[in-house]
């Protein structure tokens, strides 16, 4: 493989754009599919494809958003206005909004870790894949990833664990730069002279 310098430009200028910021149009069906199938491509030891997606589109974003309001009500009676709002439009506020579901357990060889690892590579690739389809992206959580009350209205199986919510969509903002860790905080060197 050789140097790619437009790859080399893109993750040095990688940022992603919050969901708040998005507005439509978003990819449609056959570009999701493209940027899923590309997404796929992940360190995967043992080939289990222990990850699924599940895409949320169309009208069937605010429903999910009415019935996470109520969840979060239940929790918080007093929620204010501008949280009702928040919890209203968190599957609204981008076009698009892919879960990407961990199905991570026990194997005889495979550590469920590694398992897990890969479906957070699955959620990055997501986010590239988005990216050189001309589409910004943002990888959530949110509370309701942790929430098991909100798995059934999310089809999210028994066993299985929300790794991140990618929004997809276009924008009107420019993309701001925000700090990065330096080198000497995070990189340790053993060996070697250069």
């Amino acid at each position: 493989m050789k140097s790619d310098i437009k790859l080399i430009d893109y993750l040095g200028v990688r940022r992603s754009i919050p969901a708040f910021q998005m507005c439509e149009p978003g990819p449609d069906k056959a570009e999701i599919e493209e940027i899923l199938r590309l997404a796929s491509r992940v360190p995967d030891h043992g080939k289990l494809a222990p990850w699924r997606f599940i895409v949320y589109r169309g009208e069937e974003r605010a429903r999910i958003g009415e019935e996470l309001l109520k969840l979060a009500l239940e929790a918080k009676p007093e929620l204010s206005d501008e949280m009702i709002q928040v919890e209203r439009t968190r599957f609204t506020r981008a076009p698009v909004v892919v879960a990407v579901v961990s199905k991570a357990g026990p194997h005889a060889k495979i550590p469920e870790w590694e398992q897990m690892m890969s479906a957070g590579a699955v959620c990055l690739n997501i986010i590239f894949a988005a990216n050189a389809h001309g589409w910004v992206a943002n990888w959530l959580t949110e509370w309701f990833a942790y929430d098991e009350r909100a798995y059934d209205l999310l089809a999210v199986k028994p066993g299985e664990k929300i790794a991140g919510f990618i929004h997809m969509g276009s924008t009107t903002f420019p993309p701001v730069e925000r700090p990065r860790p330096e080198l000497i905080e995070t990189v340790t060197w053993i060996g070697g002279e250069n």
